[in-house]
Order: structure tokens, then C-alpha cells, then sequence
């Protein structure tokens, strides 16, 4: 599986592009959407899905170019934030986005909830969903057993953790989603964060502050 990377100009989000020898994953279309769209067109695969780790704005700005252009893509979300992606005041776009010159985002319900601790195969893309809520509730990761990484949304950084003073933050589940569920995995996995760059777990284990006072 190849990953690429577009950094968006509202809050540097990080949307991935996963592609295989037959189709295309979009996880995160941030607020570049002239980027994205010609990515996609660049990528030149059939699209299997809109993944989202969670339901913050900047992570969903461009959900409704792709679905205007590609209608039958279905786009995944977890339970607990399937109202967000048309709820300004859940998305936090009501109040942070018209910092940034945006209008409140509002987006059509997702197609698809996630199932925890499925094994997915999505056209030859083999991954699990798990639980990382605490930046928001319904925050999850993506880990790509076979491939040897994972996408950790807004809950692992690189030397450091998701703010939690957002509305349903918690610092506490934040951590202990992040010991359970990631740091569980072999230390060589590459973690690909939705802001910021890639590191790894066995680097976060040993060295994120937020696990090492």
C-alpha cells in the first residue's frame, strides 16, 4: 500500500491518500480541496471510501466536493459523531472555523458507522478500526496490520497527544485509549498522525511526554 500526504492550509490537517494496484482510500479531505480533487484525479484510481478518524471541520471540508464528483463513494464515521458532520457547534466550526474565513460546515450524513475491531477489506485495503476517543469522543485509528502502521487522527502525535478542551475532551480516556489500543502494537509501526509528521510506537512509547513524567 502507498500512502500520500496533502498538508491543508486550515490547521495544517493531514489528509492521506492510501492507494493499492486497484483503488483509492481518502482518509480526513481537509480544507485544500483544489489539492485533494487533483490528487484524486492525479491517483487515477476508483475510490473505495471516505475515511474519517473523527468530525472536527478540518478534517471534513471537503467531504461534499468528492461525493459531487464521485456521489457513490461512501464515507465512514464512528456512532458517537454521526451528527457532527452536520452539526457547526459539534464539528467546532462555529466557533473556530470563521477564524478562518469559513462558513459554518455542514456535511451530508455519513453512509457507514465503523465496527470496532472489525477486520476490514475494502478492495485488497486489509485494516481495524479501534476506539481513541478523548480529543473527541468518537476519535478512532486505522491500523494496517499487513502494511505495519497506523493512522492515529487527532490522538497520537509525534511528541505529544490531541488537545482535550474541546467539547467531549477528556485527558484521561485520551491516554488510556492511546496505551490500550496503540501502544499494544509492535514498536516498529509507523504512525501517521492527522496533523504534524509521522513517527512511530515505539518512539512514542519511549519518549512522548504525556506518558513519560
Amino acid at each position: 500500500m502507498k500512502i500520500e500526504k496533502i498538508i491543508n492550509k486550515v490547521m495544517n490537517e493531514n489528509t492521506y491518500f492510501l492507494s493499492n494496484d486497484t483503488n483509492l482510500i481518502v482518509v480526513d479531505p481537509g480544507s485544500d480541496t483544489k489539492k485533494i480533487m487533483d490528487k484524486i484525479e492525479e491517483i487515477n484510481l476508483p475510490l473505495t471510501a471516505i475515511l474519517l478518524t473523527h468530525a472536527h471541520y478540518d478534517h471534513i471540508i471537503s467531504i461534499p466536493a468528492i461525493k459531487e464528483k464521485y456521489p457513490d463513494v461512501p464515507v465512514y464515521v464512528a456512532t458517537p459523531e454521526v451528527t457532527w458532520l452536520y452539526t457547526p457547534e459539534y464539528n467546532q466550526s462555529h466557533q473556530f472555523g470563521h477564524q478562518d474565513g469559513l462558513e459554518d460546515v455542514i456535511v451530508d450524513p455519513a453512509d457507514y458507522e465503523y465496527e470496532m475491531y472489525n477486520d476490514y477489506d475494502m478492495d485488497g485495503f486489509k485494516f481495524k478500526v479501534v476506539p481513541t476517543p478523548g480529543h473527541s469522543i468518537g476519535g478512532v485509528s486505522f491500523i494496517f496490520d499487513d502494511d505495519e502502521l497506523v493512522l492515529t487522527g487527532d490522538a497520537l502525535f509525534k511528541g505529544t497527544v490531541g488537545i482535550t478542551n474541546l467539547y467531549t475532551g477528556d485527558y484521561d480516556q485520551l491516554l488510556n485509549g492511546i496505551r490500550t489500543e496503540l501502544f499494544t502494537l509492535p514498536k516498529n509501526y509507523e504512525v501517521y498522525p492527522g496533523h504534524g509528521p509521522k513517527t512511530d510506537i515505539g518512539t512514542e512509547k519511549m519518549y512522548n511526554p504525556h506518558f513519560n513524567r
